[in-house]
């Protein structure tokens, strides 16, 4: 199929005035990273990459004045992939070295992908022979798109801090979904940045590197967690009372009712 060429790779939603949502959408909804930016005073933050298919530093360089710390929640493809573009990215240290060795990779051609993943990925919307709908670019051939490697800073665990001069955020180590799935929290405000350890939807603990057993911990931290608001790894944000019920509804063995 002759894919074709998008206007725009990137779209972005202002959620307030200090925090900006950036996806793709013409990556298959399964793969539609939430990449998040929130502005600082002394420094911005950048949460997760995207597939790397386009330039997110290019798409979004009005946003990246400051200087610019980005973290990489999980090195899973859509939330590593633009990672490259940046230097001294940060990453949980389970996963530092997928980050660097660019170990996350699988071709865009549906066909690559595991049964079970397509499957999941049919339950998120129609699958054809791409998991994408378009192109970047006239000279953009899918069939040779690599995930390329990355330059981390030296890896970081739980309880790091992310100072913005007036916002500080501290790494919450959230395995389960992932080895060194993290989470960003920041307690003045109760506003929670989850990655995929947790986003409203049926979250996935059968990929590789994931362990139900210990995802069953993680959910179980965040009955207690303060949270105002959470922004996921994908779809939408939602607040503590709807956190409460996705994770006793992943303790409890049932199906999560979507919100409508």
């Amino acid at each position: 199929m002759d894919l074709p060429v998008a206007d725009q790779w990137f779209i972005r939603e202002r959620m307030d005035n200090r925090i900006t949502l950036l996806t793709e959408p013409h990556v298959h909804p399964f793969l539609r990273c939430n990449i998040w930016h929130v502005r600082g005073r002394d420094r911005d933050l950048l949460i997760d990459t995207g597939m790397g298919i386009s330039s997110l530093r290019q798409a979004a360089r009005d946003l990246f004045g400051n200087q610019l710390t980005v973290v990489v929640t999980h090195t899973h493809i859509d939330h590593s992939g633009g990672a490259y573009e940046f230097d001294g990215c940060l990453v949980h240290q389970h996963e530092e070295e997928s980050l660097r060795l660019a170990k996350d990779y699988i071709p865009l051609q549906t066909k690559y992908w595991p049964q079970e993943v397509r499957t999941m990925m049919e339950e998120d919307g129609p699958t054809g022979d791409w998991v994408i709908t378009a192109r970047p670019a006239l000279d953009f051939l899918p069939e040779k798109f690599e995930l390329r490697k990355a330059s981390p800073a030296p890896a970081i665990k739980e309880g790091h801090i992310i100072d913005l001069g007036d916002r500080v955020f501290e790494v919450l180590h959230l395995p389960g979904h992932s080895p060194g799935s993290i989470g960003l929290w920041e307690s003045d405000t109760g506003t929670f940045f989850s990655g995929d350890a947790v986003y409203d939807s049926q979250l996935l603990d059968e990929l590789p590197g994931s362990d139900k057993a210990i995802y069953r911990k993680t959910m179980e931290r965040f009955l207690d967690l303060p949270v105002s608001v959470v922004h996921g790894g994908h779809v939408g944000s939602f607040g503590r009372a709807r956190l409460r019920e996705i994770a006793r509804a992943y303790l409890d063995g049932r199906k999560l009712n979507q919100n409508t």
